[in-house]
């Protein structure tokens, strides 16, 4: 009997930040870049008042939300689309433009999920090298050919944590073709204190060919509720648009990220939290022993070539621990971990385990 057959699709799967070691929930997680504090406490007591109305269909179009957002950061609300997720939005942007053998660039140490879903619409992908760990603006263009179409990037990066001047990005930029599209991540933008530095949507808010995203599940910490946003020319947002599932943002999310956008406070205390804890991280690492750059993230990746440390080794004495980080193996970062920002006390518990592995 021959039955439906599925086209083949040559892309790597997304693993996510674990939860459980052994089936047994872990009780601190730093392995997947979640907020260290938690959503704002207005943004929870607006997620219970939704929850007593959820037999509604949400907004599909987002027009509350798209208003707040257009409102605080200065835009055109009609060139927002909301996303499950900014990785809707880099779905919904694969969906769109990409053709069988079009090329996608992106650095060799990024975000995986931009080449999982290039290379679910038949696209190749090219990795630019990197020196450091930082993005390299001269090997992205090097990587240029006529089959060019996307180009991705994450600024700061993820899970490098390193960032792209502004100067570097506005060359990028000039010395593409106009018909390439550039796609600028700015997941972790609000904790970057950098006077060299501006977000993708300072630079690039009135550009024909760039889009930028960002996410409610980082620093809003609603990775739960899965909202992202998207933002660029209005005749690219509207081919989006056409392509984007109705009611992809559900009732509480919509709420919730609205209330969080006005909590300026709590936004702010999760900042000096993660500043302040990147540099003690940062300090004891790198009086361990331990390889690391400074983060302009809420995470550190450590590499343990120096004191011949075992990344496998020490992620499982961890986990045993109770603490779970994240390993590079996906990434293909060797002997290498990406640390979470987590809390006070878990961040504490965290340095003391680690001291006693090493």
């Amino acid at each position: 009997m021959n039955l439906p057959k599925p086209k083949k699709i040559n892309a790597e799967k997304y693993i996510a930040g674990l939860s459980l070691f052994k089936q047994k929930v872990v009780k601190i997680k730093l392995s997947a870049n979640e907020s260290a504090l938690g959503p704002s406490p207005r943004a929870i007591k607006e997620f219970v008042k939704v929850s007593k109305n959820l037999k509604r269909y949400p907004d599909s179009d987002g027009i509350f939300l798209r208003n707040v957002l257009a409102n605080k950061f200065k835009l055109d609300s009609r060139r927002i689309i909301l996303g499950a997720g900014s990785d809707q939005i880099f779905e919904l942007i694969c969906k769109s433009f990409l053709n069988k053998n079009d090329e996608v660039i992106v650095p060799e140490f990024s975000f995986i999920i931009y080449r999982i879903y290039s290379k679910i619409y038949g696209a190749k992908i090219k990795y630019a090298k990197e020196k450091n760990y930082k993005i390299s603006i001269n090997n992205i263009l090097s990587k240029v050919t006529k089959r060019t179409k996307i180009i991705f990037l994450a600024n700061p990066n993820n899970p490098t944590g390193t960032i792209i001047n502004k100067k570097e990005l506005l060359k990028l930029r000039k010395k593409l073709r106009r018909n390439i599209l550039l796609v600028v991540d700015d997941a972790y933008f609000e904790y970057v204190k950098d006077k060299n530095y501006l977000s993708g949507m300072k630079l690039f808010s009135n550009s024909k060919n760039v889009i930028v995203t960002r996410t409610f599940s980082k620093i809003y910490g609603l990775a739960g509720l899965r909202v992202g946003w998207g933002y660029g020319p209005k005749n690219l947002i509207d081919v989006l648009n056409q392509v984007k599932p109705p009611f992809n943002i559900n009732r509480a999310g919509l709420f919730a990220a609205v209330e969080s956008i006005k909590d300026v406070n709590w936004l702010n205390k999760e900042i000096k939290h993660v500043k302040r804890w990147v540099k003690i991280f940062y300090n004891n690492f790198k009086n361990l022993g331990i390889e690391t750059n400074f983060s302009h993230g809420n995470f550190l990746l450590i590499n343990f070539n120096k004191i011949r440390g075992n990344s496998k080794k020490i992620f499982l004495k961890l986990a045993k621990s109770g603490i779970l980080v994240r390993k590079m193996d996906v990434y293909k970062i060797k002997n290498s971990l990406r640390i979470t920002i987590g809390n006070n006390l878990e961040n504490k518990k965290f340095l003391k385990t680690l001291r006693k592995i090493i």
